[in-house]
């Protein structure tokens, strides 16, 4: 699920997704102290002072709100997705681009949804020539009704949400989940033999595995919470995911009550690792506010993930590093308003993430490619 736009009062407009957590739609402000990559604008701003992790930050889109870039298996292309209107599309839709030689800038990439519905979490299967993704185009062909600001900043949990198989010509080739309720958030496992998702199934929002084509479903986390947004570790044996885990009688009821309307809220997320079959689960953060997007450093040791916990505003978010033992906490990017979605190329040498940097002073958040540096 497309993690919608937070609330002005909580994160001036930034926006989360359920797969990992927000992508924003912050106005970027330019800080005269960052050191500054040209584009083509002499006063763009792509590499801010002490993101020494980072070199040859690359803007690969312009416009719209983009976010979920995920690496193909061999690492020469990603698919994500967007909303741009540019690109004739209503609300979110998934794409696909080589990483070397197309221009996102110029031209539209191709599209590998339906254009019906909205469209989250796309992720690609071994081979690269499919993939696996949620939509919601077999409820409705229309965008599913955004929640109103009465609950404060929300989530929703569509429940005409399924996860399905397509080429990168768009044909559907599968539908892996026909349950009633949220199906929604695939990610692969490099091992390329499970995918692992979010479901209501059970009551409450909790991590479920299968195999490539939808079978042996099993149960991951069973904890009160919104769990999502998981990724395999590099070897394929484990999980981190984030969580919200409501606490005392008022809590757990105003979590109960939202998540019985379709609605959830991501306000205080921490996150958590554990074995693929969900033993030996473990928190790793502490550090209070939303801390979501995670995925794990190439040597397994370590997580890369979003955070606006250094903040009382709610924004800015930026990416930080962690152990897997919730040690060696480690500020990446030092944006003013938004940094999150990353993921490392298969071969670790490449980071692609979202952010709100060199916007104009618009709500666009773009993806962009960094070279990784130990």
């Amino acid at each position: 699920m497309k993690v919608k736009i937070w609330t002005s009062a909580l994160l001036s407009g930034i926006i989360l997704s359920a797969c990992q957590g927000p992508t924003a739609n912050t106005a970027h402000k330019h800080n005269d102290e960052s050191s500054s990559t040209q584009t083509k604008d002499s006063t763009a701003t792509l590499h801010y002072e002490g993101e020494g992790h980072l070199a040859n930050i690359r803007q690969l889109t312009d416009g719209g709100d983009n976010a979920e870039a995920y690496f193909s298996f061999d690492g020469k292309m990603a698919v994500f997705q967007s909303n741009f209107k540019d690109w004739n599309v209503d609300c979110d839709q998934i794409f696909y681009f080589n990483i070397e030689g197309d221009d996102l800038m110029s031209k539209r990439p191709p599209m590998i949804s339906t254009g019906m519905g909205r469209t989250t979490c796309s992720y690609f299967l071994p081979g690269d020539s499919t993939i696996v993704y949620a939509s919601t185009h077999l409820g409705a062909e229309a965008c599913p009704p955004e929640p109103g600001h009465e609950e404060g900043y929300v989530w929703p949990i569509y429940a005409d949400y399924d996860i399905f198989v397509a080429d990168l010509k768009g044909n559907i080739l599968d539908t892996l989940t026909n349950s009633p309720g949220y199906d929604a958030e695939p990610t692969v496992s490099p091992k390329g033999d499970r995918i692992v998702f979010t479901s209501t199934r059970s009551g409450d929002l909790e991590l479920w595995t299968m195999n490539l084509d939808g079978s042996d479903q099993k149960q991951v986390t069973s904890g009160l919470g919104y769990d999502g947004g998981a990724f395999f570790s590099p070897d394929g044996t484990k999980l981190v995911f984030r969580a919200s885990r409501p606490q005392g009688e008022e809590a757990e009821a105003e979590y109960k009550g939202l998540l019985n309307r379709g609605l959830v809220k991501p306000s205080n997320m921490e996150l958590y690792v554990c074995n693929v079959d969900g033993s030996d689960l473990q928190q790793v953060t502490k550090l209070g506010n939303a801390n979501w997007a995670p995925f794990f450093h190439p040597s397994g040791e370590k997580i890369i993930f979003s955070s606006n916990h250094k903040t009382k505003r709610g924004f800015p978010f930026n990416l930080f590093m962690i152990n897997v033992d919730g040690s060696g906490l480690e500020q990446i990017t030092f944006d003013e308003q938004f940094d999150a979605f990353p993921m490392f190329s298969p071969d670790g040498s490449k980071l692609i993430f979202s952010s709100n940097r060199n916007n104009g002073g618009t709500r666009n958040t773009n993806l962009f490619i960094a070279d990784w540096v130990e």
